[in-house]
């Protein structure tokens, strides 16, 4: 009788292990964001616990009927979908040029509006001041949707232009030959061929504006304000309101989680082109 000398296979696999402990690390934060949400503000600075001893939706609720929290969620919401239309709007015609047509300065060109997204927002936020105050748009909803273009259109423009380059030449032409004037052809056949990375734009656009803090704030005052910046004002005699700051961090969570559903194919498109 032979006795098999093979080494024994570990009961787990070290790299299951390592991806996890990653996965843990990545979901710890907002499995806690998601405790002190359903907490008291006593129980939450009073003692420590791994799951809520009373549960509580009074935060939530405070939340949902208090204008002052629900409508920073409208704001944000508002000038978010302005911004990705608007952003939309200009790169598309934008990343068409530069994907088919050479002229003089368009590598030049192009740096230039990357080199606008590396920019940070710091930099220009008391020149947006400044000129929103002096022509009126300041606290609207348009005044912080415009100063997004001006770091999600060079993005998606990057994006969008990768994609194009993509889509063969011979498509236009032959457009053309069957006498599809050219709104008609870019609208009914070009988008539509990307159509993933339309998406993808999009989701980066949405992504920028609905998280951007330091515009969206200075920006606005009261009427256009937005959830990123009501959360920074919740400090009242009583101290902080940690139940309810963790609460609206849930509810801010959601819109992302929701637009990450919906184009999480076309973002996988979008790494495998490599212009993600």
């Amino acid at each position: 009788m032979s006795i098999s000398t093979a080494p024994r296979r570990p009961w787990i696999n070290p790299k299951a292990l390592v991806m996890i402990a990653y996965i843990v690390f990545l979901l710890l934060p907002i499995y806690w964001l998601i405790n002190m949400s359903l907490k008291t503000n006593e129980e939450i600075i009073s003692v420590f616990t791994i799951w809520p001893r009373h549960l509580t939706f009074a935060n939530y609720k405070t939340i949902l009927t208090d204008p002052a929290w629900y409508m920073g969620y409208v704001n944000s919401m508002i000038y978010v979908v302005q911004n990705v239309v608007i952003s939309l709007a200009v790169a598309l015609p934008a990343a068409y040029a530069f994907s088919r047509y050479r002229f003089m300065g368009d590598k030049h060109l192009f740096f230039w509006l990357l080199s606008n997204r590396m920019a940070p927002p710091a930099v220009f936020a008391l020149p947006f001041f400044q000129l929103y105050s002096s022509i009126g748009l300041f606290d609207t909803h348009i005044a912080v949707a415009l100063a997004h273009t001006l770091f999600n259109v060079p993005l998606a423009v990057w994006i969008l232009e990768g994609f194009m380059r993509g889509v063969p030449k011979e498509i236009d032409e032959t457009a053309y030959i069957d006498g599809y004037a050219f709104p008609r052809f870019f609208v009914r056949i070009f988008m539509p061929l990307i159509a993933s990375g339309i998406g993808v734009a999009a989701f980066f656009c949405f992504m920028f504006s609905w998280v951007e803090l330091l515009l969206s704030r200075t920006l606005t005052s009261i009427d256009a304000k937005p959830i990123t910046a009501v959360m920074t004002r919740t400090v009242s005699a009583s101290g902080m309101d940690w139940g309810v700051l963790a609460a609206a961090g849930v509810l801010t969570i959601v819109p992302g989680a929701l637009v990450i559903y919906f184009v999480r194919n076309y973002i996988a498109k979008g790494f495998a082109l490599g212009r993600v």
